[in-house]
């Protein structure tokens, strides 16, 4: 399924929601690690599916980063290794939402923080680029 290439603006809104709740826990709300972890895929994975639409690649609907990365890597403009490890945040999205799963292992917030930040440049510059062309 994909967006339409306006779509990319309307995901890049909704990532920028979930950051919003990520930057509230940094600066001091009580939010666990389920619900931090949870807004932390969910911006990565609308950051990761603005760029596939700004390709013009269908996604599926699901919340599975590793696919969303592998089709990124198919494309001639795959994401950097410095992004390779989000993929670990795909549980936050299934299986700490639905079942009694145990504590999750989160990274360090900050440096979560600042990876999806890093995330977001670069998808907003690749799209920067794709709108020029």
């Amino acid at each position: 399924m994909s967006a339409p290439r306006n779509g990319c603006d309307v995901l890049l809104n909704k990532a920028a929601e979930d950051e919003d709740v990520l930057d509230a826990a940094l600066a001091g709300a009580k939010i666990s690690d389920e619900i931090f972890g949870f807004h932390a895929q969910q911006a990565v994975e609308k950051l990761l599916k603005a760029r596939l639409v700004s390709l013009g690649v269908d996604y599926p609907r699901a919340h599975n980063l590793l696919t969303l990365m592998e089709l990124l890597a198919a494309t001639n403009d795959p994401l950097p290794d410095e992004f390779a490890e989000l993929f670990h945040l795909t549980p936050f999205a299934t299986t700490f939402r639905s079942e009694e799963a145990g504590e999750p292992v989160l990274p360090d917030r900050s440096a979560l923080r600042v990876k999806i930040r890093r995330l977001r440049e670069f998808v907003q510059q690749r799209i920067a680029a794709d709108r020029k062309k």
